[in-house]
């Protein structure tokens, strides 16, 4: 005999008598409600288009929030519907409205780059070697005319 089975068995026998009470609310635990079809159709679509990567980058930008995405990258390895299932029963619902930070466009380290064909990293490094001046007269040579922004 299996331990569940053996637990039915006991809890079976401890069971008091049935009452009118007891039967009711029996009879209540039976009928599950009805979920509307509707709106399991919207949570499936939902869970497969949740991008933890994503979710978590956008909740990171609010104090209420930044514990639980940090949470979730911790455990990134856990499965997505149950970093979905989580986040979507513990953060309280409220708007949410931010701008994604972007990094700074350095022009100069544009023009570096172009003129000597460097790579991110070398271009920041030659930056911190260049004049003013000398950052000018590359800003020169790169020009390719037209009309400025």
């Amino acid at each position: 005999m299996e331990a569940t089975s053996l637990n039915n068995a006991v809890e079976a026998m401890l069971a008091p008598e049935p009452t009118e009470e007891n039967q009711s609310e029996a009879v209540e635990a039976t009928e599950a409600p009805t979920q509307d079809v509707e709106s399991e159709v919207v949570d499936d679509i939902a869970e497969k288009a949740y991008a933890p990567f994503t979710v978590n980058r956008s909740l990171s930008y609010f104090q209420d929030t930044i514990f639980f995405a940090n949470e979730m990258n911790r455990y990134h390895h856990i499965d997505k519907k149950l970093q979905y299932s989580f986040l979507i029963n513990i953060v309280r619902k409220r708007k949410r409205f931010s701008k994604w930070i972007k990094p700074e466009l350095d022009s100069d380290m544009d023009v570096v780059k172009e003129y000597y064909g460097y790579s991110n990293e070398k271009a920041r490094q030659a930056l911190t070697l260049l004049s003013p001046r000398q950052i000018e007269e590359l800003r020169k040579k790169v020009s390719k005319g037209g009309r400025t922004k």
